[in-house]
């Protein structure tokens, strides 16, 4: 947050850690601080759709997920794989590593512009960039999340004021292929033996509609799914405004959490993990008020000097 920022510039890092009125407070100062000495220019897409609505953050034990946010509704059906010789069920993706999984399908297949995603090194390299150790619990945690996005159908489906509605009930990745458990050494680091594919219309889909996130905010926050889908909301709804724009805590709830049986403390957890992803996000102009939050155009999450194109060169 711009506050924080211009306490450590005028404070010191040290200062302004000693004057912080609790141990959260502390926490978001060392983050604003890594942030401000940051040159990382790694970017991340993903399709506007996850940011309106997003996987679940804990494990469902059910075979079919649904969050919808008003014109918008994500549908996620579970689905079964093929191992030693017999079919599997999974259950549903969920939390950050799953997002952390479709972050760099879909990343990729824009970076390449194809379908196509080669998997292995190239996912093992990428999570290592996000200080995502790959061995032991993770390695089986990471796994677990692919065997599920592969077999899941994860649809999208919307509904405009003229009542044309978007695609709906397909597949997002067509295929997945997985190493057997075992593999995947730190002398040969390997998730998957080949690679992923998009179905055609998601990748139109995704090409159409891309969302810019920074690779260094994600690596700050990739531990707690919530900070990531308020991160990667406001990198959406920021972008596309041209004056302010209101949202109330009803249609936070109705978003963000569903689950939460009190307004109050919804509004709690909520302000929470916004006041993180304002940190990683510091040209995001948002003000938190007694009915709800109110956002402003502002700029890009990337900060403007380090901007790079999808394509690897600096946009002008």
């Amino acid at each position: 947050m711009n506050d924080l920022r211009a306490r450590i510039a005028d404070l010191g890092l040290d200062e302004a850690r000693r004057r912080a009125s609790s141990a959260r407070e502390r926490k978001l100062i060392d983050l604003a601080a890594e942030l401000m000495g940051e040159e990382n220019q790694d970017l991340g897409i993903t399709y506007a759709g996850f940011c309106m609505t997003a996987l679940p953050h804990r494990d469902v034990k059910t075979t079919s997920w649904e969050r919808a946010n008003g014109r918008c509704s994500l549908l996620i059906e579970a689905g079964k794989v093929f191992e030693r010789g017999h079919w599997v069920q999974c259950g549903i993706p969920f939390g950050s590593r799953a997002r952390l999984i479709l972050l760099f399908i879909q990343t990729e297949a824009l970076r390449t512009n194809s379908r196509q995603i080669s998997l292995g090194r190239s996912m093992y390299d990428w999570l290592g960039r996000l200080d995502i150790s790959i061995g032991g619990k993770s390695y089986s945690d990471v796994r677990e999340q692919a065997r599920r996005l592969s077999a899941c159908q994860l649809s999208f489906g919307w509904s405009l004021e003229d009542g044309v509605e978007g695609f709906t009930r397909e597949n997002i990745v067509k295929g997945m292929l997985l190493v057997p458990p075992g593999h995947g050494s730190p002398d040969q680091p390997m998730l998957w033996e080949e690679r992923a594919e998009l179905t055609e219309s998601f990748f139109s889909a995704l090409k159409n509609n891309p969302v810019s996130v920074w690779a260094p905010a994600i690596r700050r926050i990739h531990s707690s799914s919530a900070v990531m889908d308020v991160y990667v909301w406001l990198c959406y709804r920021l972008s596309t405004l041209s004056k302010p724009q209101k949202v109330s805590w009803e249609a936070l709830k109705a978003q963000f959490g569903p689950e939460y049986r009190e307004p109050r403390q919804f509004k709690w957890k909520f302000t929470a993990a916004l006041r993180e992803a304002l940190t990683v996000y510091p040209d995001a102009n948002v003000a938190v008020e007694a009915s709800g939050v109110t956002l402003r155009p502002s700029g890009p999450p990337v900060p403007e000097r380090k901007f790079v194109a999808i394509g690897g060169g600096p946009t002008k």
